[in-house]
């Protein structure tokens, strides 16, 4: 089984999200089935195959996590240095072409943000910026071709 590698914020985001589902969402959603239930004939009640199908939902979103938890291993951040991209650091790169820059912290595939310019180590881009340096140029086949990038600066936060 491979491991995946995550910060301990991340860590504690997902057990946090498990622990509102299962408290939360599940005895909220048995609620919902018991009153659909009490409506009578449940073979033509919407509600009941409504609130049946989120039923579903939960417990397959428990069993993501489950997983995800289960196949994490915690990265302490504390000993990373600057010098390299690493797990956990922060990058800014230039695009080579547009001079567009953008700065991202590179975390594990379970906890990536792009709302919060977090990556996965995993991605096209996360991998291709790994253990580089900055200075060093990158190429990164993406959807929209290959693109390259300058590493500007590189940060623990």
């Amino acid at each position: 089984m491979n491991k995946f590698p995550i910060t301990k914020t991340g860590f504690e985001k997902l057990r946090k999200e498990l622990a509102r589902l299962k408290r939360v969402e599940v005895p909220a959603n048995i609620k919902d089935i018991e009153e659909a239930r009490a409506h009578g004939d449940i073979s033509e009640n919407a509600e009941y195959a409504a609130a049946k199908e989120k039923q579903s939902f939960i417990q397959g979103k428990i069993q993501e996590i489950e997983n995800n938890l289960a196949t994490s291993t915690i990265v302490d951040l504390k000993d990373l240095t600057d010098d390299r991209v690493v797990f956990g650091t922060t990058v800014t790169i230039e695009d080579v072409h547009t001079e567009e820059i953008t700065r991202y912290q590179l975390v594990g595939p379970f906890e990536s943000d792009m709302s919060r310019n977090q990556i996965s180590v995993t991605s096209p881009i996360g991998r291709a910026l790994l253990r580089k340096e900055v200075g060093d140029e990158v190429k990164v086949n993406t959807p929209g071709g290959i693109r390259e990038f300058e590493i500007v600066d590189i940060v623990i936060e």
